[in-house]
């Protein structure tokens, strides 16, 4: 009889099964998904066994990410899976370097050096894996083969975020809703898993030589093959014909425990099972203590209604509101006395624009000659697009409808938070004005997807499972994390043998509580934002969210009753507020009948950005442009080059800082990059006065960034600080005799109550992870000191120690370019406050509304800024940045250590902006900054101390602008509205 041996890999999402004969070959394979049911799956899977190879004796052998536990359990041999790859690679092939493995939640990477192993691997985040591919594919209203499919077929790029599934939504619903082709953000899907995989896993070890590829995706994928192959220009790769199964192959390789009968391997399985159902789990109370309290809160609830009218029944005005927002479309038309005529709420499946044309058509065949449509606005994610394409009188931001609308219920109120299927918004009203807006930033942890998500991955639909909430006895109790994070809670609470029931209801909490403590971020709700509160959005219109709501804050909430309608009915009613009696301009049904459009993508090349454009032409040869970032690429003529923009005037003045001639000596080679932003003034002078050439490197785009990002160590540190790698491939790659980058701990001390004046440590050492990182550079030509700014002497010293063997000027030189240096560092500085004087005069003359867009001297690269200085200014508003106005304010007073030069200049900022009218500031805070978590709270809280907005805008690699637009715009439409009264 053979001996056969059996490896069963059992990963995140699915469970692969292995049999080998004495000889090596396979005489059994499966590959299914167990649906977060191991034990259940593994039954099932036996019994295949059993009936294939009957009672004969197998040796088991179990490996993958959760086949530990069980081994363990039923004291079956377990086989860490990096050997098993190993052993089933070394098997087909001998000479791999680099194994890719994607399943469906885990992702490694194995790095293959002689007889040394390494492997990485991600944490408890599903970032480019399957489970990420599933969601993206959902969005796309797809599956994982149709993906696949659209991928094959694109034509361009855009930046999609890779860390999850919802911070890849964020980026992709707005793409969607401006009309992006489908086949583009599949590839740009794939794209994002290689990013992930570059960043998140090699993490700075370069993926070269002969590359395998196994797991699902990439054996499944030929697209995502296509994106690895063509990005890492892979020339030799090894793509097993059963990729998926490959490790399960290796774990049979190494089997050789005891054999077993397949019998006894489903007896322990059963034991196992049973005593993971006798583990008792964290509970909570239930949400409804019995049916009656259910009853009584429904009716409470009732109240908060907006009458119905059939339109049959009436005769007159109509006003329609439309919000494309970021998961669905919803429409509501009213009468002249703000009642419901029609209405309609439907997923968006990717496509708002040809949802909206059904929506409106059905709303054409309910209406009748008597009704006249006098004004129609938009907002939402969509709006632009939306208000384009079917010649909409107007639109507005979705934070200024959602107000209106709440107002509707309740003049008095608030509070009003807003949680629809991706974003929530939450904005603080006092005396009628709205004082604090807060948006969820790219994370929608709290959000209606959060729920929808688990539902999926559970096999039911959405509003099945939201139900089954309310009558749960048990609420498991998962904390409160994000999607990717909370899976682990989830397949726990299963194997634990928690209910659907009561897996729902813990969700229902859980987004509670992500809304409460990490957006709002709330101490005591009642306190900080009053007891007016007014919910809102698809989200709430779960009983067990809105009930969790309010027992998490101990408070008594309305919830309308077209709560998932609120922006759309807010619409409705500016559309009322807007009309003048002209009529409406919106498609008639018999246009909207043949209305056909398409879209195609271009690159703007107005300006050095070369932003991507996507350009939607409808049947009547209009268009609408999206992507652009300021006027130009949207096509406006109408330009603002002469509104004041300290952005531009920083960046390029710094640009100007370069060396003319031919008479140097030596040439030195400068990145452009962080405090040197702030310090090029200085540096440029210094070496010129040395007779040394300055070059600088390349400016900043997304292609600099990948030259060097198979070098970043780390995924979590901020984009500037990524940037950093590109800047120096680029300065290798130029003829300088070295290149120049120093280690400065302290910047000037510009304030006399500062505590301190260091630079933040990435920017005072990042020349050491260069150093660390780099190697495959010579090392010989970079040169990294350790100087100060704030001590001729010793600067003089140190830098001539340094520099000498690169550098033929004497020492006696180096004091004469120092104080050369100072002198142009201060000149420069003078510059930048001058121009913020002039724009303020400037925004006084014309009435213009002036923003002080708050960061850090390197927020002024345009890759780094995503051109948000731009979208600012085609507003009609002045920008100024903080280091030039900080000089006319002092706050000496702040809660915080007050020891970082850039952080003194925000505070004091702040302060000035608190008691100006017309301005106001935002925040550029850079994703992954973790001193930026102190300085936010600190400019907020001198913000609102003297009653003005706090405005924070979070930047990364990723440069899709919606929300920031949302935010932007919310802001100057509460600066309107206050300066209306």
């Amino acid at each position: 009889m053979n001996e056969l041996r059996v490896g069963i890999d059992i990963g995140s999402t699915t469970i692969k099964v292995v049999v080998v004969d004495e000889t090596c070959q396979v005489r059994y394979r499966s590959y299914t998904r167990h649906l977060s049911s191991v034990s259940k799956s593994l039954h099932t899977l036996l019994d295949g066994l059993k009936e294939t190879f009957a009672a004969q004796p197998m040796r088991f052998n179990f490996t993958g990410s959760a086949g530990l536990s069980m081994a363990k359990k039923i004291g079956a041999q377990f086989t860490q899976e990096v050997i098993s790859a190993t052993s089933a690679l070394r098997h087909h092939v001998d000479d791999v370097d680099v194994c890719i493995e994607l399943g469906g939640e885990d992702a490694k990477i194995i790095f293959f050096d002689g007889a040394n192993i390494e492997q990485r691997m991600n944490g408890t985040c599903a970032g480019g894996t399957g489970a990420f591919i599933d969601q993206m594919a959902s969005l796309l209203d797809t599956d994982a083969a149709g993906l696949d499919g659209l991928a094959e077929n694109y034509e361009r790029l855009y930046d999609i975020a890779s860390r999850c599934g919802v911070f890849a939504k964020s980026d992709i619903q707005p793409l969607l809703n401006q009309g992006a082709r489908k086949t583009d953000i599949a590839a740009s899907i794939y794209q994002a898993i290689v990013n992930q995989t570059i960043a998140g896993l090699s993490q700075g070890r370069k993926i070269r030589g002969k590359v395998a590829f196994l797991g699902g995706p990439l054996t499944f994928s030929a697209q995502l093959r296509r994106r690895f192959i063509e990005f890492l220009n892979l020339k030799d790769v090894f793509i097993p014909e059963h990729g998926e199964t490959f490790v399960a192959y290796g774990a049979a390789l190494e089997a050789t425990a005891k054999p077993l009968d397949i019998e006894t391997v489903r007896a322990e399985i059963a034991a196992y099972r049973k005593a993971f159902k006798d583990t008792a789990r964290k509970m909570m109370a239930p949400l409804f203590e019995d049916e009656e309290s259910y009853e009584t809160f429904k009716a409470r609830h009732a109240k908060a209604t907006v009458a119905e009218v059939d339109p049959e029944t009436y005769h007159g005005p109509a006003y329609l509101g439309i919000d494309a927002g970021s998961t669905t479309t919803k429409l509501v038309l009213m009468s002249s006395d703000q009642a419901i005529l029609y209405s309609f709420y439907q997923h968006n499946r990717g496509n708002p624009v040809e949802v909206v044309r059904h929506a409106l058509l059905a709303m054409y065949d309910v209406l009748h000659p008597g009704i006249e449509i006098r004004h129609a606005f938009a907002t939402g994610y969509g709006e632009a697009l939306i208000k384009n394409a079917f010649r909409l009188d107007g639109g507005e931001v979705e934070t200024i409808c959602h107000y209106e609308a709440a107002r509707h219920f309740n003049k008095d109120v608030s509070f009003v938070v807003d949680i629809g299927g991706q974003d929530m918004k939450c904005f603080k009203i006092e005396e009628g004005v709205i004082t604090s807006v807060i948006l969820n930033e790219a994370c929608s942890s709290g959000c209606g997807s959060f729920i929808e998500t688990f539902a999926e991955s559970l096999g039911y639909p959405i509003e099945t499972f939201a139900d089954m909430a309310v009558n749960a006895r048990h609420p498991v109790d998962l904390g409160s994390r994000c999607t990717v994070f909370m899976n682990s809670s989830v397949k726990q609470a299963q194997s634990e043998a928690a209910g659907s029931k009561d897996i729902s209801a813990g969700l229902a909490v859980s987004v509670v509580k992500n809304a409460l403590y990490k957006v709002i971020r709330a101490h005591d709700v009642k306190e900080e934002y009053g007891d007016q509160i007014i919910v809102q959005g698809g989200t709430f219109k779960n009983d067990a969210v809105l009930r969790a709501f309010e027992r998490e804050t101990g408070l008594e909430v309305t919830r309308p009753s077209i709560a998932g309608l609120m922006g759309a009915f807010g619409a409705a009613l500016l559309a009322m507020q807007a009309d003048e009696g002209g009529g409406s301009t919106i498609l008639a049904g018999e246009t909207l009948s043949s209305f056909t459009y398409e879209t195609r993508s271009a690159v703007c090349h107005q300006c050095a950005n070369l932003c991507a454009l996507t350009i939607n032409m409808f049947q009547d040869g209009k268009r609408y442009i999206s992507g652009n970032r300021c006027e130009k690429g949207a096509g406006i003529k109408v330009g603002f080059d002469d509104i004041p923009n300290l952005y531009l005037y920083k960046y390029d003045k710094i640009l100007s800082y370069r060396s003319e001639g031919e008479t140097y000596a030596e040439t030195v080679g400068i990145p452009l990059v962080l405090n040197m932003y702030e310090n090029l003034p200085f540096w440029q002078p210094f070496f010129e006065a040395l007779g040394v050439r300055v070059v600088l490197s390349d400016r900043s785009n997304k292609a600099l960034y990948e030259k060097g990002q198979d070098t970043i160590p780390s995924d979590t540190i901020c984009y500037p600080a990524k940037m950093v790698h590109g800047h120096i491939e680029s300065l290798y790659e130029k003829d300088v005799d070295f290149i120049f980058y120093p280690n400065i701990a302290f910047n000037f001390l510009e304030k006399s109550y500062a505590h301190n004046h260091y630079n933040c440590p990435i920017v005072a050492h990042y020349p050491e992870v260069i150093e660390a990182n780099m190697d495959h550079l010579d090392m010989k030509r970079f040169v990294q000191p350790y100087l100060t700014l704030n001590d001729k002497k010793k600067f003089i010293e140190a830098a001539y120690a340094m520099l000498r063997e690169h550098v033929s000027a004497p020492k006696s030189r180096y004091g004469r370019a120092f104080d050369a240096g100072m002198a142009s560092y201060h000149a420069f500085r003078e510059a930048v406050q001058a121009e913020g004087e002039r724009a303020l005069a400037y925004a006084k003359a014309e009435r213009l509304p002036v923003i002080v867009l708050a960061g850090r001297p390197y927020h002024i690269d345009p890759e780094i800024n995503h051109g948000i200085p731009k979208m600012i200014r085609s507003m009609q508003v002045v920008v100024v940045s903080e280091d030039a106005l900080n000089h006319l304010a002092e706050q000496p007073s702040v809660n915080v250590l007050n020891q970082w030069t850039y952080h003194t200049r925000l505070y004091d900022v702040a302060r000035y902006v608190g008691d100006k009218e017309d301005i106001n500031l935002v925040q550029l805070v850079s994703f992954g900054c973790g001193l930026d978590a102190i300085t936010a709270d600190e400019v907020k809280d001198i913000l609102e101390a003297n009653h003005k907005l706090y405005t924070q805008i979070k930047i990364d690699e990723i440069s899709n602008l919606g929300a920031v637009s949302i935010r932007l715009r919310s802001l100057l439409s509460t600066m309107r509205r206050v300066d209306l009264g």
